[in-house]
């Protein structure tokens, strides 16, 4: 007999805080519905916050679900909000990457020797490292720190992803990446993108192709806290769509 009497959907960085909750369990009848028709009830559940709904993605076992996508009650679901490309408290803990490992969500300061050796290899000429960091100053306004947080499980599962899209657009470069969850201070680096490539050129592009499809598809987020409060950043590269190719050739980078 089916024991599974509600739908329990996670959330995560801004829709968790304004719905004041880590996970919604909704008492639907049907077994399944289409990741569309699930937001639209939310949206009707919680109109105050129906834009935000309507702008995020379902996720459907630690993968994007579009909106004419089937998901059901037995499924591992999360709402997530548009990415800014970061834990949620009861998630277990990432303190250390295992020896080697290449894609990882971590707590804690991160280490570039790891990284860089994780990706080094006897017949590559070209290794590049991009360390991003927090700035004090954004739009005029003073950060006094970042705070990341992540769905951990299927944030490192994109991570990986991003690596197979770099092999496969660039045939022998090894890339890795460490993202950082928690506080994150002025001048400290929340992500590192290491690559090696026999040549150069390949090498700066894929970093490049990195940075950008962090953004875009990997499910992490930031909060600022400026002196005078706190605000969640979300996608800022136009129109979220974790699931579109990403054209490296429009501006890159913020």
């Amino acid at each position: 007999m089916n024991m599974t009497t509600k739908w329990r959907i996670q959330l995560f960085a801004g829709l968790a805080e304004r719905l004041e909750a880590r996970a919604l369990e909704l008492p639907w009848a049907e077994e399944q519905l289409t990741a569309g028709e699930l937001k639209r009830r939310l949206a009707e559940r919680y109109p105050a916050q129906a834009d935000l709904i309507g702008v995020s993605f379902v996720a459907c076992n630690q993968a994007f679900a579009g909106d004419d996508a089937f998901v059901s009650r037995q499924d591992e679901l999360a709402l997530l909000p548009p990415v800014s490309g970061g834990l949620p408290e009861d998630a277990p803990d990432h303190t250390e990457p295992g020896e080697g490992a290449r894609y990882a969500i971590l707590q804690g300061m991160l280490d570039v020797d790891a990284v860089l050796a994780a990706v080094h290899h006897p017949d590559h000429g070209a290794a590049l490292l991009f360390v991003g960091t927090t700035r004090e100053w954004t739009g005029g306004q003073r950060t006094v720190t970042l705070e990341y947080e992540a769905y951990a499980p299927m944030a490192e599962a994109a991570l990986k992803a991003i690596g197979d899209e770099i092999g496969m657009r660039w045939p022998g470069t090894l890339s890795a990446i460490h993202h950082r969850i928690g506080t994150v201070g002025i001048g400290e680096a929340s992500v590192l993108i290491a690559v090696s490539s026999p040549h150069r050129a390949s090498g700066y592009e894929a970093s490049r192709y990195a940075i950008e499809r962090l953004k875009q598809t990997v499910p992490i987020w930031k909060k600022e806290v400026y002196e005078d409060g706190t605000e969640w950043k979300g996608h800022q590269l136009g129109p979220w769509n974790p699931l579109a190719e990403l054209d490296t050739a429009e501006g890159a980078g913020r």
